[in-house]
């Protein structure tokens, strides 16, 4: 006899948001568990298997108004910005743990990485990778992102990952402060950082630019609870190098 939970649709995303892909899947292009999973007993205590992550949560802005045909051009467009930038700020993107969201992507690095990268250069690196693809792609393909840093322990099972740490981010990148501050700004990234992250590893770093940050109150599962935002520009000048690699892409 079939199994009933199996048929059950998997429970939307908190936030209320609604995802292409909801299964945090294994291998190369989903979440596997971060050590040798075990399995949950229905009764009794949990047994714990967690380590700490650098979590960064991705999202494309206006995603759902487009066709699918310019959805995928631009999921395709997203997944190479933040390879291209993950490679620039010297951020091993095989040694990072990431899960597919439709309109974005949870990415979790491990402790071992420095979080000075994701604040000094990550941000920098995505938002020149975006000016790029944009300038050579139609309106429809175009896209900017929102993106949230925070760090934190998280959990493993068989099915995947979980933990406040990755609820909070997601939170975070859903904030209705940051949706606004992108929609009424001239940028093609908006960062928020989480207030830990903020205080333990932006504001301690020359090369952050800290002061490009405002802090914000925004909601969360325990109530209110402070970030930063900071908005980032398209670099005044494009690399003639990365315009040449995109046109080389968009023909392909």
């Amino acid at each position: 006899m079939p199994d009933p939970e199996a048929a059950r649709p998997p429970l939307p995303r908190p936030g209320g948001r609604t995802r292409a892909s909801e299964r945090v899947r294994t291998g190369a292009v989903g979440i596997a568990p971060l050590h040798g999973a075990r399995a949950v007993d229905w009764q009794g205590s949990v047994e714990l298997d967690t380590a700490h992550c650098t979590v960064v949560v991705v999202d494309v802005e206006a995603f759902g108004r487009r066709l699918n045909p310019n959805q995928l051009r631009v999921r395709q467009g997203m997944y190479r910005s933040l390879e291209r930038a993950f490679a620039t700020a010297g951020i091993p993107w095989g040694a990072c743990r990431y899960s597919d969201l439709g309109d974005g992507v949870l990415v979790l690095a491990p402790a071992e990485i420095p979080k000075t990268l994701f604040a000094d250069l990550l941000v920098g690196a995505l938002a020149d990778e975006l000016a790029i693809h944009n300038e050579v792609h139609p309106a429809p393909e175009r896209f900017r992102l929102r993106l949230a840093l925070h760090a934190g322990e998280v959990s493993s099972d068989e099915h995947g990952v979980t933990g406040s740490s990755i609820l909070h981010a997601q939170q975070l990148v859903d904030a209705p402060e940051l949706k606004r501050a992108l929609a009424d700004a001239a940028a093609v990234l908006a960062v928020i950082a989480s207030d830990w992250f903020f205080g333990e590893v932006v504001r301690h770093s020359e090369r952050a630019r800290a002061e490009d940050y405002r802090a914000v109150s925004v909601a969360s599962g325990a109530g209110p609870a402070a970030a930063w935002i900071r908005l980032v520009p398209a670099p005044a000048v494009i690399r003639r190098r990365g315009l040449r690699r995109a046109r080389r892409d968009r023909s392909a």
